[in-house]
């Protein structure tokens, strides 16, 4: 699975998370960092990817404009990215089989 970081994310978790998702990238890397929600949930859906994020309005975009991309909505509140990095490595097999359920569009992972 190949996850988009959003935003709100550190670009460091692409690092942190790169053994159990080698594909993934952050929108600061693709040159979206100040792009918007719309044009994200385009890129995401146009290259396959998963977009991850703390905002719930790509989870609005998807009940709207209708999934893929798939979204992955951390409702955390304020942590560290270390935290963040740890709730997705111990929900891994939650998120595998997420996206291999077709009929899924968001997952939300809270801790």
């Amino acid at each position: 699975m190949k996850l988009l970081f959003d935003q709100n994310l550190s670009p460091s978790l692409v690092t942190f998370l790169s053994d159990l998702y080698p594909d993934s990238t952050h929108v600061y890397r693709v040159g979206l960092s100040r792009a918007t929600d719309q044009v994200v949930y385009r890129f995401a859906k146009r290259k396959e990817f998963t977009i991850v994020t703390k905002d719930a309005d790509f989870g609005d975009l998807g009940l709207i404009w209708g999934f893929p991309p798939r979204i992955i909505w951390l409702q955390l509140g304020n942590c560290t990215t270390k935290r963040i990095a740890e709730v997705l490595r111990n929900n891994d097999k939650v998120i595998v089989a997420f996206g291999e359920t077709p009929d899924l569009g968001i997952l939300v992972l809270s801790g």
